[in-house]
């Protein structure tokens, strides 16, 4: 199974992507939006982690432009409070 991690703070996408290394999951990364687009496009992602507050486009934006033409799940992170 290919998964994509998007998440701008890097200790947190190598964190991920070590322990889903571990479990067998191959693994991709990206830090920005228009990152996580082009590997989405590029690659045969299963599966998505995403950062709802990235630098470049918001998550929920990347997770809608990822809906029009893929159905992959995709699980949102979050750091906001509330």
């Amino acid at each position: 199974m290919n998964i994509l991690v998007v998440d701008d703070e890097k200790l947190i996408v190598k964190g991920l992507k070590r322990s889903l290394e571990q479990q067998g999951y191959k693994v991709f990364t990206a830090y920005t939006g228009n990152e996580a687009l082009n590997i989405v496009k590029n690659e045969n992602i299963d599966f998505i982690i995403l950062d709802l507050m990235l630098p470049d486009i918001d998550g929920m934006i990347v997770c809608k432009r990822i809906r029009q033409n893929y159905d992959m799940p995709i699980l949102m992170l979050s750091a906001k409070d509330g």
